[in-house]
């Protein structure tokens, strides 16, 4: 007891690289990762003992890992969250088992797209928030190139121009990805609101860490507590607007367009969709390689495409350069769905199965970029398009691959140069995180 009250006492002194403050508050060591196991203890006992388990003893048991589960940094060690774990260790193996046979690669090209899809809807019901898809998307995209690299290039069927033309595509999409991720542009409280402000640095869970710029958790005390329609009692049209657009859990009055994300837990302006990978809530096709775990909204929306523009273009080259190499008597379509001896040289057909799981991601990219780019056309969001369909006020053509709700559509110049211009506008308002109540 002594020396568990001496490690919080002292848990304010500065940190080594392997040390950190564990989920009970107290300071802890990555070399102690197996020690005070209680709670695995515990469960182990019952499990031997065929006993049964306490309802929480499973969840007690993952956080217990996931809180010991860190590496080494300057200021502590950070916590690894388990989602990122799988993908690593399951992508490789899928695609290995896949490149033995055909009738395995058929089996695993198929079961891997399901598996992947059944995560994503039971953490989607949950609201959850998983790092699991931003690990599979950026795992596959690099391992992807390393494959390239290593199993592609050593034949001798690429040039140095084509290869350099694949790493730029990499790196541009890797830095239009990375400019997509500062964030969606948040709904602000309204200067006028303020009263006072109260600063917390630790940031709470259910908000989105870049809308508190990973440091600190600004709230503003705002001058009324309740909504807009308990403030003034004059029925005026303003006031009606403000009321259909307060936010309850913000303690906001969104502006037209902007929308609460609930798995963010903040307001965004102009809001999207938010994206786990690449798919939007209800419409468009799955993808099981990129994602920003973020919202897509004013500030990033444009910076979202270009990124599935970059990608689309290097993966479809990628993908040529594949089958020339592996299929050299055959064209490009036809050696994807033919290519005869392929599963001879293991090598050759690692390359052929890797090219059919890029092509898979690659097509499910090419129908929610043309989503996205009729969206843009008819100046409406994957949000408003799913509460047109859903309140039936949207008309609906070509099988739902266009919704027209005709609320904010200017024609398809002006629809365009306001959505290349938008972000500008949200640069402009954009000002220090903070919540208001």
């Amino acid at each position: 007891m002594t020396k568990r009250s001496r490690r919080t006492l002292d848990q304010d002194d500065a940190l080594c690289c392997c040390e950190f403050i564990d989920r009970h508050g107290r300071r802890s060591h990555m070399a102690a990762c197996c020690c005070d196991c209680e709670d695995l203890d515990d469960a182990c006992d019952r499990w031997m003992k065929k006993a049964p388990q306490n309802p929480d003893s499973l969840s007690r048991v993952v956080a217990t890992i996931s809180d010991r589960l860190r590496v080494p940094w300057i200021s502590g060690a950070q916590q690894v969250d388990l989602s990122l774990i799988p993908p690593l260790i399951l992508l490789p193996v899928f695609l290995h088992i896949a490149a033995l046979h055909y009738l395995l690669g058929i089996l695993v090209l198929t079961a891997l797209p399901i598996m992947v899809l059944w995560y994503y809807y039971f953490t989607h019901r949950k609201k959850g928030r998983t790092l699991f898809f931003l690990s599979l998307a950026l795992f596959s995209l690099f391992y992807m190139f390393y494959l390239f690299i290593t199993e592609v290039v050593p034949r001798g069927d690429v040039n140095h121009f084509q290869l350099g033309a694949v790493m730029a595509g990499v790196a541009l999409t890797v830095i239009s990805l990375i400019i997509t991720k500062r964030g969606p542009g948040y709904v602000r409280p309204h200067p006028s609101d303020t009263h006072s402000t109260v600063t917390y640095h630790k940031p709470p869970p259910d908000v989105d860490a870049a809308y508190l710029n990973g440091e600190r958790h600004q709230v503003v005390i705002a001058n009324h507590a309740g909504p807009p329609e308990q403030i003034s009692e004059s029925g005026t049209a303003q006031e009606s607007v403000q009321r259909m657009n307060w936010c309850t859990v913000c303690k906001v009055v969104r502006p037209p367009r902007a929308g609460h994300c609930r798995i963010c837990g903040v307001c965004i302006l102009r809001l999207d969709h938010h994206c786990v990978w690449w798919v939007p809530y209800s419409r468009g096709s799955q993808s099981l390689l990129s994602g920003i775990n973020s919202c897509v909204g004013q500030a990033n929306h444009l910076s979202f495409l270009l990124t599935l523009v970059f990608f689309l273009l290097t993966s479809l080259y990628g993908i040529s350069l594949v089958l020339r190499s592996v299929c050299p008597h055959q064209s490009v379509m036809t050696a994807l769905l033919y290519c005869p001896d392929v599963y001879k040289q293991y090598s050759s057909a690692l390359c052929f199965t890797c090219a059919w799981y890029s092509s898979l991601v690659t097509g499910g990219l090419l129908h929610l970029l043309i989503l996205q780019l009729i969206n843009v056309s008819f100046n409406v969001t994957e949000r408003e398009a799913r509460l047109a369909l859903r309140e039936k006020t949207g008309r609906s053509r070509l099988w739902g691959l266009i919704i027209d709700t005709g609320v904010y559509s200017r024609g398809f110049r002006s629809n365009w140069t306001e959505f290349l211009t938008m972000s500008k506008a949200s640069e402009s308002s954009n000002h220090k995180p903070s919540d208001l109540v």
